[in-house]
């Protein structure tokens, strides 16, 4: 809240209430995520670990990311701390690690690595293990929310073209890897001691689950581009008037 302030009086304009709603959503779905049930629940049965993932990885990241958390450190800011912050977002880097296609590599591909191979069933037996394997979740996660769709500056970020494209092809992997982890429960993933009827449960909620969080980023990239098409119309509408014929008619 005091940073809140503080932005408010910087920008002289009020912080967005949907921003600080969305920031509020996200921390308390990562709560709700490691909370000593649902931890509980995610260490002895994999429904409960796919839905530690979807908080964690897709659903927490949209709050978190779409409520702006940069604009508002920055508008927090004193001078030195926002060059800092714009050097880091101008970095090469940066610019790598935050293109769409790599964020969705670190996003969607490394659950290829985790369900198909002992990983995932090494994370049940060690608490650090699994503790990093939810960090990557939130990390990536918000990577790659960012990336695609992200409010925050993002100097050299991609056109909307290259960021659907990567929305789509996550969105493709990631059902993919539920259909074959449900057509396959019995092999995948290798080494978890479950029955085969909670592992094809929990990837009905991977395939399912993550549908819903897709669209709603979908949804957050479609609204941004609207958004920012709204003030260049104007703009045009504007430019065109000024130099409109004296006399003319606008229609």
């Amino acid at each position: 809240m005091a940073a809140t302030g503080r932005a408010q009086r910087r920008l002289q304009r009020p912080w967005p209430s949907a921003r600080t709603a969305g920031w509020t959503a996200g921390v308390g779905l990562v709560a709700a995520a490691v909370s000593p049930p649902v931890a509980a629940f995610a260490h002895r049965d994999p429904t409960g670990h796919m839905a530690q993932h979807l908080l964690l990885g897709m659903f927490a990241p949209l709050g978190l990311v779409l409520a702006a958390p940069v604009t508002l450190l920055l508008g927090a800011s004193s001078t030195p701390v926002r060059r800092r912050i714009g050097t880091v977002l101008g970095s090469r880097y940066l610019h790598v690690l935050g293109h769409p296609f790599t964020a969705a590599a670190l996003a969607t591909g490394t659950l290829y690595l985790l369900y198909l191979t002992p990983l995932y069933a090494a994370t049940t037996g060690s608490a650090l293990l699994h503790a990093l394997v939810n960090v990557h979740f939130v990390l990536a996660g918000s990577l790659f929310v960012w990336a695609i769709a992200g409010p925050d500056p993002a100097p050299g970020r991609p056109g909307m073209g290259t960021r659907l494209v990567a929305l789509l092809a996550s969105t493709a992997a990631h059902s993919y890897l539920a259909k074959l982890l449900y057509a396959h429960a019995a092999l995948f993933p290798p080494g978890a001691a479950h029955a085969v009827s909670r592992d094809e449960l929990a990837a009905r909620w991977m395939y399912h689950g993550g549908d819903v969080a897709e669209l709603l980023l979908a949804i957050a990239l479609f609204t941004a581009w609207y958004r920012g098409r709204v003030p260049a119309r104007a703009a045009d509408r504007t430019t065109v008037g000024a130099v409109a014929p004296a006399g003319a008619t606008r229609t």
